[in-house]
């Protein structure tokens, strides 16, 4: 089996989606716009980004979880109250069959912005 095209934008990624899972994650790309206006939406490793100099976020739907990349480091109160959520690699994991925290998501927004966005 062939490996999937990456896609040309966020809609197209988006668009593949089912209605469920893509509501979950226009939420979080609303939630990125709202935080960080001057941020400029891209594809970064197949995944929909945002950028302002350089990307700071990347968000992605797998088969059970919403992942954000990259991990979010030096807020210390952040960190604990984002630790259910840590994957293996100290990336976000958000399960699909739970309530997704949108305002802790988008404190990490706020936070991954101030860390990764400019050189």
């Amino acid at each position: 089996m062939g490996k999937q095209p990456a896609p040309e934008s966020i809609d197209a990624y988006l668009a593949s989606l089912s209605p469920e899972v893509r509501e979950v994650l226009e939420t979080v790309r609303r939630i990125v716009k709202e935080e960080i206006p001057e941020a400029t939406e891209t594809i970064g490793y197949q995944m929909p980004a945002f950028k302002v100099e350089r990307i700071f976020f990347y968000f992605a739907a797998f088969k059970k979880h919403l992942g954000i990349f990259p991990p979010v480091k030096g807020d210390d109160a952040l960190l604990r109250e984002l630790a259910p959520y840590l994957g293996p690699k100290n990336n976000l994991k958000f399960s699909f069959d739970q309530p997704v925290p949108y305002e802790l998501i988008r404190r990490a927004v706020r936070t991954l912005a101030k860390q990764y966005a400019r050189r």
